[in-house]
């Protein structure tokens, strides 16, 4: 029996991971580096140790660090949650090795199937479809190039022992192919410490289907249904559901059971996902995740199963609690992955302070996981995740519908968010005819990303944010002649609300206060519940948001979108002096590459440097025709964000 349980992770699914095993009577032991002191999974483990810095190559990838720990603790299992050393075979093997319970396959089966290029050969003995594509060791650039040719364009690079869309590069012209080749294994040494790639077809129009798989000790394995993740930016998914949508009877049971076949191929341990592409009525072989995946919750939802209470009862050598014909789907379930991201700044990850975070109320149909808490940091060292908020229906209607009033019901506040935008995706016809594919948030990326307008709804409200914030500063002055309910004779009291893009004016008397928003007048009237909470009134019509306002920006949450307006007092560079803004960091980050030399010679969107930040790599580009005169800062220099990181001289 299995007692004390290391998690060797972070943020959500540390916390995960943690509710499970105290519900087992675990004693539950955390590990956090100096950017995740104060973190939540940190406050719910029965004890936490520091591991080092905040880069997680010095902290949640330093293997020796994570074993001192568990030999300090007396753990007898470590359980390595997704992405960070879940897939590591060499840390599966060392736990093997210092007679360590690993929750998770055994390090030959991760082995088997780390390397893209070795499953595909696993999966053709197994007589399981592939893509056409290179799939060996020899990685000299020219041979890659050549191979492309053959495969036929567009072709996909991708990390051989990646995932979640890092080392990966669509290309579509030959000319593209080596920078872009460069670019994917850069990205790939630094998330995985292996530059391995390899080359197959871009197949068009396809959509992403999953199988989870669980296998016990004693030859017992199961498939828990499907999923579809076909909603995907960056490679990266967004919105899962379960079960896949569109399938038949044959074709769900074919997949199913091939999922079966690939976990047996290689003596599988534990929770597996084995993901294929769907193309019409043929499914092909892309990857077995060897782990625990981010939508797991949705198969949670439609089985009844918790699926890391079944991966500690395997580790501990019990057998698996169903057989195949024991597992019922019911209902439907979705997932959707709420990042602090700006997804009309081609979702730029978004650090800082959450100043305000609340979620709908969670119940039997609807599920917030999530690793933070309001006044918790988002750090650029780390996937900008906030939270995944899953919901379930009686069928996949009433489930999407649930999905879409949950996003209204959630407001995030400090920095960017991508609710608005997840909002969107529910409302889109593919999703909700089950249309759509891998490509569909590509294809439709400026229509799906579009800021909300702000109407008079929202203005209403960031004038009664801007009242109550007035009213509470003149309180604390204690002067009857600076407040604003005050009565002044023969006139009413004028407020000028400073957004910098409307003209909005509150006009207050004895009778209450009316409202002037770009012309237009209205009633207002209303309430502030606490520091963040408010309702305004606004011609009859009650309207409740959270808010928040600093010297710059006056942010409305209103039914899960998010209005900031900028303050006339923020010092801000228009857009017609912004000509270096291209060059500036636009987030806390490090320095990659400088791609050209200093004094050359660049046009208009050229490629000058690359950084890196929340394990995404970004390219900044040369604002206008020139000559690179500087760089800012060396490779592998830390950069804060807005620091300029080259120099273009326009041409005299």
């Amino acid at each position: 029996m299995l007692r004390r349980i290391l998690i060797a992770n972070r943020g959500e699914i540390a916390c995960r991971v943690i509710r499970s095993a105290k519900a087992l009577g675990m004693h539950t032991i955390a590990v956090y580096s100096d950017a995740d002191a104060n973190a939540q999974h940190v406050k719910m483990a029965d004890s936490a140790y520091h591991i080092g810095p905040a880069p997680s190559k010095s902290s949640y990838l330093d293997m020796d660090k994570l074993f001192a720990v568990a030999e300090k603790s007396g753990a007898d299992c470590i359980h390595p949650g997704y992405g960070f050393l879940s897939e590591n075979e060499a840390f599966a093997a060392l736990c093997e090795d210092k007679g360590i319970t690993f929750i998770g396959p055994y390090a030959k089966s991760i082995e088997a199937m780390g390397s893209k290029t070795r499953a595909k050969e696993i999966m053709a003995d197994a007589n399981v479809p592939l893509v056409p594509g290179y799939y060996g060791e020899k990685q000299d650039p020219t041979f890659l190039s050549d191979e492309a040719d053959k495969i036929g364009y567009p072709v996909l690079i991708k990390a051989a022992y990646g995932g979640g869309g890092k080392g990966m590069r669509v290309v579509r012209e030959p000319k593209d192919f080596m920078s872009a080749l460069e670019g994917a294994k850069r990205e790939a040494i630094s998330s995985f410490g292996n530059d391995l790639v390899l080359i197959e077809r871009y197949v068009d129009n396809p959509r992403h289907v999953e199988v989870q798989v669980f296998a016990d000790k004693h030859g017992n394995c199961v498939y828990l249904g499907d999923r579809d993740c076909s909603l995907q930016r960056r490679h990266q998914k967004v919105i899962e559901e379960a079960p896949a949508p569109g399938l038949s009877d044959t074709m769900r049971k074919a997949m199913g059971e091939a999922a079966v076949r690939c976990a047996k191929a290689i003596d599988y341990v534990g929770a597996g996902t084995v993901e294929f592409l769907l193309c019409g009525e043929e499914f092909f072989f892309m990857e077995m995740n060897t782990r625990l995946q981010v939508e797991h919750p949705v198969t949670e939802m439609v089985t009844g199963v918790d699926l890391v209470k079944w991966q500690i009862a395997v580790a501990s050598g019990a057998q698996l609690p169903l057989t195949q014909e024991q597992v019922v789907i019911s209902g439907h379930s979705f997932e959707a992955r709420l990042y602090a991201e700006d997804p009309s700044e081609q979702f730029m990850p978004s650090s800082g302070t959450l100043t305000h975070l609340s979620f709908p109320t969670a119940s039997d149909n609807v599920r917030i996981d999530t690793g933070v808490t309001s006044g918790d940091e988002i750090s650029s060292f780390y996937d900008p995740m906030v939270a995944k908020l899953i919901v379930k229906g009686e069928d996949r209607t009433a489930a999407l519908s649930l999905l879409e009033r949950a996003l209204h019901e959630t407001y995030v506040g400090g920095v960017k968010a991508n609710i608005g935008f997840l909002i969107a995706l529910c409302q889109a016809q593919p999703l909700q005819d089950a249309t759509m594919d891998t490509h569909f948030i590509d294809n439709n990326c400026d229509e799906l990303t579009k800021e909300p307008a702000p109407d008079y709804r929202s203005m209403a409200m960031a004038a009664w944010v801007y009242y109550c914030h007035l009213q509470a500063k003149d309180k604390k002055q204690h002067s009857p002649w600076t407040q604003l309910s005050g009565f002044k004779l023969n006139s009413v009291n004028e407020i000028k609300v400073p957004l910098a893009d409307h003209t909005v004016v509150l006009h207050a008397n004895t009778n209450g206060l009316k409202l002037d928003i770009d012309g237009d007048s209205y009633s207002l009237a209303g309430e502030q519940l606490d520091n963040n909470r408010y309702i305004a009134v606004v011609n009859g019509e009650r309207l409740r948001a959270d808010a928040t306002i600093d010297d710059e920006t006056l942010t409305v949450l209103l039914d899960g979108l998010q209005y900031a307006f900028t303050l006339t007092s923020k010092h801000y560079i228009g857009a017609e002096q912004a000509g270096s803004d291209a060059l500036a960091a636009p987030m806390n980050g490090t320095v990659v590459k400088h791609l050209l030399k200093v004094g050359s010679l660049v046009k208009q969107g050229d490629a000058i440097v690359v950084m890196e930040a929340m394990k995404m790599e970004y390219t900044l580009n040369a604002p206008f025709d020139g000559v690179l005169s500087s760089y800012c800062y060396g490779e592998g220099e830390l950069v804060s964000h807005g620091a300029l990181l080259a120099v273009v001289e326009e041409q005299s």
